[in-house]
């Protein structure tokens, strides 16, 4: 019997828990999150099935208004978006 790999397809709140997890494990005044290095540690990027726009688009809904897109790609989504987290006064 072959052992067989099973992709998961990451859904928006994966996303979302990844992210919380960083932003609040950062050490410093801010954190910069690339899309890109998100997808691979959550896994299935690169890849046909990979889900880029739910991670960029919950990238994005996580900002508070002083959080910044440091970097953009062209067509808005893509593995290069870069957003700097800053980190929550209490």
């Amino acid at each position: 019997m072959k052992k067989i790999d099973i992709i998961k397809n990451h859904n928006y709140n994966d996303f979302k828990d990844i992210l919380h997890k960083k932003i609040e494990q950062m050490s410093g005044d801010y954190i910069d999150l690339i899309a890109g290095n998100i997808h691979r540690e959550l896994g299935g990027y690169p890849g046909r099935n990979h889900r880029m726009p739910i991670c960029c688009k919950a990238m994005r809904d996580l900002m508070s208004d002083k959080d910044q897109i440091i970097y953009e790609p062209k067509k808005g989504n893509g593995a290069t978006l870069t957003i700097r987290y800053y980190q929550n006064e209490i």
